[in-house]
């Protein structure tokens, strides 16, 4: 692989680093008696408010029609995707230093099946809160369900729902789409000049 197809892989290993320190995804809630909004940011390791008590207050609503406490000590994947992101930084890198095609395809396909899996749980996650309704609830609408949006916008009562990419996960976008252009350099290179592997950098 080129130089330039091994910096694009340097470049978006690192950039996925910023999702230990960037919130991955966000839900808001906006209703005439919430006018300023509530809102819920997600992550790499951790579930919180957008301002201090949005957590609290969307429990508190979520008690009145059932749903389930969002306690992020209890979310399993909080403890597993710090552990799957680091690996997949490390393999970056190392298939940066390798500077073999095939190694970096795997490494690609690893980052597409992680990204969906990881959409496909949080939907899962926001369906079993939204379906699975204590009986005991205050308030009971038959056939009412509240799942949050996977992405854009929803009405949910008289709440707006929406749920977007944070600046983490943004981030994330980021690195993939330099994952895609690198393939892209990577599959154009003639294949007799594929052989080598030149440094990443020249004296």
């Amino acid at each position: 692989m080129t130089r330039t197809v091994r910096w694009l892989i340097v470049v978006a290993s690192l950039l996925m680093s910023a999702a230990y320190v960037l919130p991955l995804w966000r839900i808001s809630l906006i209703a005439p008696q919430y006018p300023e909004g509530l809102g819920m940011r997600i992550r790499i390791n951790d579930v919180t408010g957008v301002k201090e008590n949005d957590l609290e207050s969307i429990n508190g609503l979520n008690h009145y029609i059932g749903m389930k406490r969002i306690e992020p000590d209890a979310i399993p994947e909080l403890k597993v995707m710090p552990l799957i992101l680091g690996a997949l930084i490390a393999a970056g890198l190392g298939v940066a230093a390798l500077g073999r095609r095939v190694p970096f395809v795997a490494w690609a396909a690893t980052l597409v099946a992680a990204c969906v899996g990881g959409l496909y749980d949080y939907w899962k996650w926001g369906y079993d809160y939204g379906h699975n309704l204590s009986e005991d609830a205050i308030i009971k609408i038959p056939g009412m369900s509240y799942q949050p949006p996977l992405i854009g916008p929803k009405q949910l009562l008289n709440f707006t729902a929406t749920s977007w990419p944070d600046s983490g996960g943004v981030a994330l976008v980021v690195a993939g789409l330099l994952v895609a252009v690198a393939l892209v350099l990577a599959f154009r290179r003639p294949r007799h000049l594929a052989g080598g592997a030149p440094p990443l950098a020249t004296s």
